[in-house]
């Protein structure tokens, strides 16, 4: 491969300090130099090495690609008439996803992947690079591993949630549920997946039932996350920290002990702010938990039930408008603080080593991201040192 020289870069979020300005590592008038699929360097223009090609942004800003790290992208059907009712006053709960289990069950694979391949398009013409994807809409031992197999294909970050709802089928006996996601549903679902999660909730798992899951996983090895604290106070985010989950996603209802326990501990609170936008629930308090020192991220949630955006600029226009964070932190949150959830120090950030994953703003400066809410503002992205929008 040839290596690229990207110059004339208004502003560079690199999110490594040593390069720039503050926590994002600002450059102004910068240039990157990319081989090989990684960073060879970044710095001010004027000191840019030579490069076998030059490609000049005029003066625009260039960030990281955006890591989400917690998504649900295979799936079938949609949930236009819930979404709807609930736009009229009804109130969300985890029982919806059965609609969508059910329409999931009886797609085929290609139906399956090809909703999965037109949602990750539309992510990256959106800035997205990297992203975490689950399974969680079979609920059946062959539909649960088909799902984590098509992922596969598409990303390195699956998540193994046969523990999202209790199976239909199991309505009547939950324990027994737990003991089929714990055994032979494992056991088909590991070999495909990196993470296992539970939605540890009112209405999904309690507190031991999530315990079973996540320790089940683990002895397969498979890295623990959590669906925690979305809907009400719980154990969720007590059980992320005690287990070392990578991350702790949704953290709406937080105690001050669970705020101690994330500052105390390595797992990131993911915020998920497209899911509060489309239930009208209450925000996250990423101030309180950003004030206390814990490392947040912040991801889309995409799927069709309680968060159906695949944007991250979105998400950060509302985590800024709405949760407290600023403009810098929140860019920080949806790089560096995704990669962060997703145990990587390869992406997530332009410094020499990393991933050539990058998003070329239509703007002068990332603040344009919260500034300018719902405007197309990624006009270029590159994955891995090649253009790919």
């Amino acid at each position: 491969m040839s290596s690229t020289l990207i110059t004339r870069i208004g502003t560079l979020v690199t999110n490594d300090p040593a390069l720039g300005d503050g926590p994002l590592g600002l450059l102004e008038d910068a240039a990157l130099v990319i081989d090989g699929g990684t960073v060879a360097w970044a710095g001010r223009a004027a000191d840019a090495p030579d490069a076998d090609e030059r490609h000049d942004v005029g003066g625009r800003a260039v960030i990281p690609g955006f890591v989400d790290s917690h998504s649900h992208l295979v799936f079938a059907g949609d949930r236009t008439a819930e979404f709807n009712a609930r736009m009229s006053g009804r109130a969300y709960s985890a029982g919806g996803i059965r609609t969508t289990v059910a329409a999931t069950r009886a797609a085929t694979d290609d139906e399956l992947e090809a909703n999965l391949t037109h949602y990750l398009d539309e992510a990256l013409r959106q800035g997205t690079t990297t992203f975490e994807t689950k399974s969680g809409y079979g609920l059946t031992v062959a539909d649960e591993a088909r799902a984590l197999r098509i992922a596969a294909r598409h990303t390195e970050e699956v998540t193994y949630l046969g523990a999202h709802i209790v199976s239909p089928d199991f309505a009547e006996d939950p324990a027994a549920y737990v003991a089929l996601v714990t055994g032979e549903m494992l056991d088909a679902c590991a070999p495909h997946a990196r993470w296992v999660d539970v939605f540890c909730e009112k209405g999904a798992f309690d507190g031991d039932q999530a315990r079973a899951v996540l320790t089940a996983g683990m002895a397969k090895g498979l890295v623990p996350r959590v669906h925690a604290n979305q809907l009400t106070y719980g154990p969720g985010v007590q059980l992320a920290v005690e287990l070392d989950a990578a991350s702790a996603d949704h953290c709406t209802h937080l105690t001050q002990a669970d705020v101690d326990a994330l500052a105390s501990g390595s797992t990131v609170a993911t915020l998920l702010p497209g899911a509060e936008f489309s239930t009208r629930a209450e925000w996250p308090d990423a101030r309180r938990l950003l004030d206390a020192g814990v490392t947040v991220a912040l991801s889309t949630d995409c799927n069709p039930g309680s968060s159906f955006t695949s944007s991250v600029p979105f998400c950060i226009a509302l985590a800024v408008r709405d949760m407290g964070m600023t403009p810098d932190e929140a860019v920080w949150s949806a790089t560096a603080g995704g990669a962060a959830a997703l145990r990587r120090t390869d992406i997530g950030r332009l410094a020499r080593g990393a991933r050539a994953d990058l998003a070329v703003l239509d703007a002068p400066s990332h603040v344009h991201l919260a500034y300018r809410p719902g405007v197309p503002l990624v006009r270029e992205v590159w994955r891995r040192g090649a253009r790919a929008v």
